[in-house]
This record gives structure tokens, C-alpha cells and sequence, in this order.
């Protein structure tokens, strides 16, 4: 079951961003890697910016999370993890879809160039790589992240992105 995060439901967000997170050490870059890869602080912070989580409930716990942040004249998916046990059973992919269906903006989805199954992913539901000078102006412009995260991410954006607005 697919529903809002409430309050009560922080622990259990911070939880499994930083469970899911495991997966990026020793692939992105060193200097970007930390533990806890987000801290209590910085998920305040990011929700108290408008990121709005979804979660999927299985069993009465929560399996996974995906944000939504509408910012400007997009909609930005933030911080998508499913815990380690639970990936690969669809729950990334009905968050998603769900997430879709809740915005009529253009999508935009920022992540680690070198997380390979991360840009995989999001192409499977047809979201495509912006330029490389596209992609250092998305994120200069609609997210609040370090100049060395812009040169080792990646931007990717649904179909209708690239169509005249």
C-alpha cells in the first residue's frame, strides 16, 4: 500500500535512506560518501524545503520512500530507496508511477553518475539523460546541492521535459 508519510513515520524514513544508501559506498565518489550518508538534521531540513515523502507499506513497516518536491515549473523526485531486502519486487517502480500521477509538471530525477542500476532504473520508466550543460543548469537551478555533487551527478527527465512548453 502506497501512502503519505506522516511525522511518525521519521524514524523510519531516515531508516531506510540510510540502509538503502549502503549500496552507493565504494561507487560514488569517495569525498561524496559519508556515514550516516544523511543525517537527522539534513532530513529535517530537506522536508522543511517541501519534500513530501511517499511510502510503501508491506506488513505494517515501511519497505521503501520517494519524495516529491515541486519546485518552480518542475516536479523533482528526491530521495527514492527501497530497503536492500525489498529491492527488486517492483515497490521503486509503483512509487514512481504513483509519484507520476500526482503532477502534470515536467519530472526531473537527479542522481550519482556512477550508480549505474540508479540511471537504469529510471530510464526503464522512460526518463532520459539531459547534456551534460543541461544537467550543471538543472541543478544549479532547482537543487540546493555542492558544486562537486553537480559534476558527479546526472539529470534525467521524463518525455515531456523536452517537448516546447
Amino acid at each position: 500500500m502506497i501512502r503519505k508519510c506522516a511525522e511518525g513515520d521519521f524514524d523510519s524514513i531516515h531508516f531506510i535512506i540510510n540502509e538503502a544508501s549502503r549500496a552507493y559506498k565504494g561507487v560514488i565518489p569517495e569525498d561524496r560518501w559519508k556515514e550516516p550518508y544523511m543525517d537527522r538534521h539534513e532530513l529535517r531540513r530537506e522536508i522543511g524545503h517541501g519534500v513530501l515523502f511517499w511510502g510503501y507499506e508491506e506488513g505494517g513497516r515501511l519497505a521503501g520512500v520517494m519524495g516529491i518536491q515541486h519546485v518552480e515549473d518542475v516536479t523533482l523526485i528526491r530521495h527514492a530507496y527501497v530497503i536492500t531486502a525489498n529491492r527488486r519486487k517492483g515497490i521503486g517502480g509503483k512509487l514512481l508511477s504513483f509519484l507520476l500521477a500526482r503532477t502534470e509538471k515536467p519530472v526531473l530525477i537527479g542522481t550519482w553518475a556512477d550508480a549505474d542500476w540508479a540511471v537504469n532504473f529510471y530510464q526503464k520508466y522512460g526518463f532520459r539523460l539531459v547534456t551534460p550543460e543541461e544537467k550543471d543548469m538543472l541543478l544549479k537551478k532547482y537543487w540546493s546541492v555542492p558544486e562537486r555533487q553537480v559534476e558527479t551527478s546526472v539529470v534525467l527527465a521524463e518525455e515531456k521535459y523536452f517537448k516546447p512548453r
